[in-house]
């Protein structure tokens, strides 16, 4: 039945399971994975070194909406995950920090991934683990050619 399906139907199948996948492991946290992901580019830039995180800046890297991003933040907020705070560099924007309670929580995201995507290839060798790794990347490049 696979090999019978459209691509995208494919793509969609595997998105949602992953997707599932990740909020049982978010769930725990008493996050949803879009939360989690969102928490987890924060904390990627601040390690990153980033002086500011601006909503614009994870609505481009998240690839939402504006209002959908200040929702998300409101909850990450109100669960103690985040502190928004008008910038130091232009009062029109808040900077988005981590907070204790989610500082680094990057490197939980990456381990809670690679373990969702260990169960899904399986079946699969070392060898097609890394070649479904780069035909993926390529495809990524060839969705967003900016």
């Amino acid at each position: 039945m696979p090999g019978t399906m459209p691509f995208g139907l494919k793509i969609a199948i595997l998105n949602r399971a992953f997707r599932k996948r990740m909020d049982e492991k978010a769930a725990d946290m008493g996050l949803t994975s879009v939360q989690l992901r969102v928490l987890g580019s924060v904390s990627r830039l601040e390690a990153a070194g980033e002086e500011e995180i601006h909503q614009n800046d994870l609505e481009r890297i998240e690839h939402v909406t504006h209002p959908a991003m200040t929702k998300l933040l409101q909850r990450l907020e109100s669960k103690g995950f985040v502190r928004c705070v008008p910038s130091s560099r232009d009062r029109r924007y808040k900077a988005i920090t981590c907070t204790e309670k989610s500082a680094g929580i990057h490197k939980l995201i990456l381990a809670q991934d690679a373990e969702v995507l260990d169960e899904f290839c399986r079946n699969l060798t070392n060898a097609e683990q890394q070649t479904l790794q780069q035909l993926v990347d390529r495809l990524l490049q060839n969705a967003d050619p900016e």
